[in-house]
């Protein structure tokens, strides 16, 4: 796993709380400093924080469990998208589905009928239906893309949540909570830490600020998936070893 360099975190603007106003008082473990009427988060927190939470996400992608990302924020989406992609996690950018993990089953039925509607068109039966059906099933289509697309691969529910602004994705929170499933999420010094298994305190307003954590964490999600996949070809060859004797 790479090093986290506190220049790199400081540059990227990591170190920004809210104003001291709007703070939550059980983030004060993590704050440093308050200058401008605006909390300075202690970023060698950050650092070691952030160390502890990539150890623990390797560890699941090399168990091979999913991991979900969540951010809905304007400024996280697109940031949020490329790291999940670029590791082949799911991710929620859009609107949290209520009932994503509590009723699973009902979202996997939603993501059934995306492939039903997928196959029509590939079998031949869309081709048979009127102007006004096909407009009406591409409609669906299209909004079943963009609510649950990136889950469409997520067979079971996820064994951890990345959550990108606590506060703002607090139904995802509250979801994972009563199922148990682990959450690591950006938290800044508005939000309460409490409910989160791995806290990473940060500014989870600014575009650069995300980038430069979710870079990280992916890098450790993927060093994670490499493991299991060296550790899969060592059990190949093993194998092959045995039965050669």
């Amino acid at each position: 796993m790479a090093n986290i360099e506190i220049k790199d975190l400081l540059d990227s603007g990591v170190h920004f709380g809210h104003l001291t106003r709007k703070w939550d008082p059980n983030m004060a473990p993590y704050i440093y400093t308050e200058r401008n009427g605006v909390h300075i988060i202690d970023l060698y927190k950050t650092a070691a924080k952030m160390e502890e939470a990539g150890k623990a996400l390797s560890k699941i992608a090399a168990s091979g469990r999913k991991i979900l990302f969540v951010a809905t924020k304007k400024q996280a989406k697109d940031i949020v998208a490329e790291k999940a992609t670029s590791v082949n996690m799911p991710y929620i950018t859009e609107r949290w589905p209520g009932g994503m993990l509590t009723n699973f089953i009902t979202i996997r039925k939603a993501v059934k009928k995306m492939a039903q509607i997928d196959r029509m068109k590939v079998d031949g039966s869309f081709d048979a239906l009127s102007k006004r059906e096909k407009l009406q099933i591409n409609r669906q289509r299209a909004k079943l893309e963009k609510n649950l697309g990136s889950i469409s691969d997520m067979t079971r529910l996820p064994g951890a949540l990345f959550v990108v602004d606590i506060k703002k994705e607090h139904i995802a929170v509250t979801e994972a909570q009563k199922l148990n499933i682990p959450i690591f999420a950006m938290v800044d010094t508005n939000s309460n830490p409490k409910p989160v298994d791995f806290v990473i305190p940060a500014n989870d307003d600014a575009s650069k600020s995300i980038d430069k954590v979710l870079s990280y964490v992916s890098e450790s999600i993927a060093e994670g998936l490499a493991n299991r996949k060296a550790s899969k070809e060592k059990d190949v060859a093993a194998k092959k070893e045995v039965a050669a004797k």
